[in-house]
């Protein structure tokens, strides 16, 4: 079983830029689209960022010109840099990989998530 592990979380001020990663705990045959969402408690979880094995990235109007998705194929991973920080950007992150393997089979992973706390 694949699992996902973030890291990058933490405090920052607003105004301020924290990175998150995400790297799978085996190699995956294919990893069709990778992405990050989040989630504050009593709301659903939303996509903050996604980017297909093409390179296509897709963003949330709320982060637009602010963070940046980007996945190195090599490493299965993929990161989110966060710049501008605002306090509403306060949830836990958490990645998810579509993927399938050689059979066609499809899956979706997801991170455990990472708490970013936006805050002076």
């Amino acid at each position: 079983q694949v699992q996902l592990v973030e890291s990058g979380g933490g405090l920052a001020q607003p105004g301020g830029s924290l990175r998150l990663s995400c790297a799978a705990s085996e190699s995956i045959f294919r990893i069709l689209i990778m992405g990050w969402y989040r989630q504050v408690p009593g709301q659903q979880r939303e996509l903050v960022a996604m980017v297909g094995d093409s390179g296509r990235t897709t963003y949330d109007d709320s982060v637009k010109g602010r963070f940046t998705i980007s996945r190195d194929n090599a490493k299965n991973t993929v990161t989110l840099q966060m710049n501008n920080l605002k306090p509403e950007d306060t949830a836990v992150y958490y990645c998810k990989y579509k993927t399938t393997t050689k059979e066609n089979a499809v899956g979706d992973y997801w991170g455990q998530g990472t708490q970013v706390t936006v805050s002076s």
